[in-house]
């Protein structure tokens, strides 16, 4: 048996807007006693807040994330979450298999990709894959989709483009934001944007909330990661 499973129990989370969803997951993982739910999150951005509030040790290995969601979608969470937190693994768990959702998560970073009928054995041996032997897990209709786009070779194509911003930053907090990276302070934006350093200030503000960040230095990591500016 896997040598991730026999040491201690492994902490997970799920991300899930819907109530039966989550219900129905939570009974699936409750068979399995070396799994350890460390949280549920409604969104993405509980998702994004419960990980900020967690102790390193109690960190999930992997987070099993929902696509349709308000405000920050499953993807634009992974795309978030996983600038911060590296080392956690993001499965998809969905009822959407479209061409686009399925390279859109890959893009994003998931390392795996579940319907949500799948049965309670798979949900185990995907994590067991992704942990113990670095797999990408997916149901075979999406390993199928999967396929299609490499051999249109799609991947490859947009993987070499730049990932861009998210939408909720506005243009001018992406002005901002450059000036920021670029080590200006709120004094020096302000004069070259015309505006008070108060203003300077709040947009930073904005900024580190949209992006779940506290400090310039994981501002300007997760900006250079994402290759925004």
């Amino acid at each position: 048996m896997s040598s991730t499973i026999n040491s201690k129990k492994i902490n997970i989370a799920l991300v899930e807007d819907n109530k039966l969803n989550q219900h129905t997951f939570i009974q699936k993982i409750s068979l399995f006693p070396s799994l350890a739910l460390v949280f549920t999150a409604n969104s993405g951005h509980q998702c994004l807040e419960e990980l900020k509030g967690l102790p390193h040790q109690l960190l999930p290995k992997v987070i099993f994330m929902d696509i349709e969601m308000p405000v920050i979608n499953g993807i634009e969470t992974i795309h978030l979450a996983k600038a911060l937190y590296p080392t956690i693994h993001f499965i998809i768990l969905t009822v959407f298999d479209d061409d686009e959702k399925i390279f859109e998560a890959i893009k994003a970073g998931a390392s795996g990709y579940l319907l949500k009928h799948e049965f309670a054995t798979v949900i185990n041996e995907a994590i067991i894959n992704v942990l113990d032997y670095s797999g990408a897990p997916m149901s075979p209709a999406i390993a199928r989709k999967a396929l299609n786009l490499l051999s249109k070779q799609q991947l490859f194509v947009a993987e070499t483009s730049l990932s861009s911003l998210p939408e909720m930053i506005t243009n001018r907090e992406q002005e901002i934001l450059q000036h920021t990276i670029n080590g200006w302070d709120a004094k020096r934006i302000a004069v070259e944007l015309c505006i008070s350093v108060l203003t300077v200030r709040k947009h930073i503000a904005n900024i580190y909330t949209k992006l779940h960040v506290t400090s310039k230095a994981q501002i300007i990591s997760l900006a250079h990661k994402n290759h925004w500016v």
